[in-house]
């Protein structure tokens, strides 16, 4: 890892907001390919998931979906439900920006694929509770839309489909059902 690259993980525990947000910016800028440091930031990131300033949470949630195509020894799968858990945050932003970027374990192998989608349909069963309902099974569908547009699977649209099914508020069928228009 370069030098620069250091820097900027070590920003994102600023408490300089703006050296934050560049750091942020770069990271999510640098991981969007496959990088060879993945395991050298990992367990930094996961610590990162339970850190007392929640943009940091929502950072390091965000770089570990991210890493997710850098893992070969498929440490994810391990750490998944860490992730899951940040989407429900008491930050409601922080589980929205985590549950935004799931997607990208999603499209990191079959195994990921799987875990992420059982742990979707988890999240929008038990979500049914919770303040915000209507905003986060739109982001787990949102998500897996996501997930459709790139792995093209007809089973990850039939389980979006049968969700939305569950959702008794016929205006809010209709809207999550418009993500899946024209797929």
């Amino acid at each position: 890892m370069d030098k620069l690259t250091r820097t900027h993980l070590n920003n994102i525990r600023s408490k300089d907001k703006e050296l934050q947000n560049k750091a942020y910016f770069y990271i999510l800028n640098i991981t969007e390919r496959p990088v060879d440091w993945a395991y050298d930031v990992w367990d930094e990131m996961m610590a990162g998931l339970t850190h007392k300033d929640n943009h940091v949470r929502a950072i390091a949630a965000q770089v570990l979906c991210n890493l997710a195509k850098s893992d070969p020894r498929e440490r994810i799968l391990k750490d998944f439900n860490s992730l899951l858990e940040i989407t429900k945050d008491e930050q409601f932003v922080t589980a929205r920006h985590c549950m935004q970027a799931l997607w990208k374990v999603g499209i990191a192998g079959k195994k990921q694929l799987k875990m992420y989608m059982a742990g979707l349909e988890h999240r929008f069963k038990e979500c049914i509770t919770k303040k915000n309902t209507t905003l986060i099974r739109y982001d787990i569908l949102q998500s897996m839309r996501n997930v459709y547009n790139v792995v093209k699977d007809e089973k990850i649209k039939e389980k979006a489909l049968e969700l939305i099914e569950l959702e008794e508020d016929l205006k809010y069928r209709r809207k999550y059902a418009s993500l899946w228009r024209g797929s």
